[in-house]
């Protein structure tokens, strides 16, 4: 028994270092802050006609003299009006991905959406968390939860 016990220690700890490492290494090979590879660029090329991103103009200024945040507020809240609660969130994500000067305004935009997302339902919160995603720490669920 003892025998057996000393075996699948020695395994463990031959084969943890290994896993903990290729772990590591994979959950970091595609991090917001790395430089986009070539397949990012055309999935960033492909998702906006001009190259402006969302809430912003080719000039870099937001339209109707609107902050940039208040811009990509009006462009999320028509999202989750047009169609639902969880592509304004795939917008949200995509727009912190492409203005990381927008990120300190995430969580509460998200907050507004799940909130604008339980009114969509008439007070529905149950539904409305069910298009939660991990977009800005839980933000969207906490509004929906009200």
């Amino acid at each position: 028994m003892k025998q057996l016990v000393r075996r699948i220690g020695q395994t463990i700890a031959l084969t943890l270092p290994v896993v903990l490492v290729t772990t590591g290494t994979l959950a970091v090979t595609r991090v917001p802050w790395a430089p986009p590879t070539g397949l990012d660029q055309q999935v960033v090329a492909a998702s906006s006609e001009d190259g402006a991103g969302i809430g912003r103009t080719p000039t870099g200024k937001a339209p109707d003299g609107l902050a940039p945040q208040d811009a990509l507020r009006v462009a999320l809240l028509d999202e989750l009006r047009a169609h639902n609660p969880g592509t304004a969130l795939d917008l949200l994500e995509r727009s912190m991905r492409e203005q990381p000067e927008l990120t300190p305004y995430c969580s509460t935009l998200a907050t507004e959406l799940g909130k604008a997302a339980v009114r969509k339902y008439q007070g529905d919160a149950k539904r409305a968390r069910s298009f939660a995603r991990p977009v800005c720490d839980g933000s969207f669920a906490s509004g929906a939860a009200g």
